[in-house]
């Protein structure tokens, strides 16, 4: 179903314009969030291309999570370290 449903994964990261805009923000916690999930579906299903997916998203926004700006950096860590766990879980499958 996973093949049906995602015959070829196209996800791309959203872009945030400005890291400072609480709403806006929010953009990296969605493309750490993705991360985190592309890692478990590639780990579960053994598709690294979905890892590579993630690592895609992950490098949008975790350079980010200390960005100075208190909208983001107050939560986005949280995110960022389920995705890091997400990811090392999934750390045998070959990328």
């Amino acid at each position: 179903w996973v093949k049906a449903f995602l015959p070829v994964p196209r996800l791309t990261p959203a872009i945030v314009s400005d890291r400072t805009d609480p709403k806006i923000v929010h953009l990296d916690g969605l493309n750490l969030s993705r991360a985190r999930c592309l890692y478990a579906l590639a780990a579960a299903l053994q598709r690294p291309a979905l890892a590579q997916l993630g690592d895609t998203h992950a490098q949008a926004s975790l350079p980010f999570i200390a960005s100075g700006s208190y909208e983001g950096e107050h939560w986005l860590g949280t995110f960022a370290v389920q995705m890091l766990d997400a990811r090392g879980q999934g750390a045998q499958l070959s990328r």
